[in-house]
């Protein structure tokens, strides 16, 4: 290390020499930062999780008990809203409800409905995507499919703010 009195004379080795010195030591005492930053997000991701899971168990408890209003409180209410289907898309909460009771216009018509293989990808602390499939069981057939559910965090709680929901194909047993 150079002496005090040549970094005296030499002031931008010594601006030099004090910025590694600081970039060092700021990278070492962040140097755990990483991991405590790391789990708080995971902490509150889980939080998070629970409370979209919670959505959706509440949406399928009121489908499984024919009540379509129950089941759109899982939607943003508002004319921002959007559903993307195989019939085109939806805008407004109440173009979507219009949809659902059109689509499932009696107990029968809605049958039994189950969310499986949920993946969650958060966008920021406020926002996240829900991949999944569904399925439908009525007395006369099986429907699934696969869903995208763009969801936002808003005072009340987590809503879906946009639905990509489409139908896989009927199953067919060769013969």
């Amino acid at each position: 290390m150079p002496n005090s009195r040549y970094l005296r004379t030499r002031p931008k080795l010594a601006a030099l020499l004090i910025l590694i010195f600081c970039s060092l030591a700021l990278s070492a005492a962040s140097a755990d930062e990483p991991a405590n930053h790391r789990a708080a997000p995971q902490i509150e991701r889980q939080t998070d999780r629970t409370a979209i899971r919670a959505v959706l168990k509440a949406q399928q408890e009121a489908w499984n008990r024919g009540d379509i209003n129950a089941f759109l409180t899982g939607y943003w209410h508002s004319p921002d809203l959007t559903f993307s289907g195989s019939n085109g898309i939806f805008r407004g909460w109440d173009a979507v409800q219009a949809r659902y009771k059109k689509n499932y216009p009696g107990r029968s018509a809605m049958g039994t409905l189950d969310f499986s293989n949920l993946e969650f990808r958060f966008l920021g602390p406020n926002a996240a995507l829900v991949l999944g499939h569904w399925h439908l069981k009525r007395e006369k057939d099986e429907l699934g499919g696969v869903f995208s559910l763009v969801w936002r965090r808003f005072p009340e709680g987590w809503r879906i703010i946009h639905d990509h929901t489409s139908a896989s194909p009927p199953e067919t047993n060769p013969t």
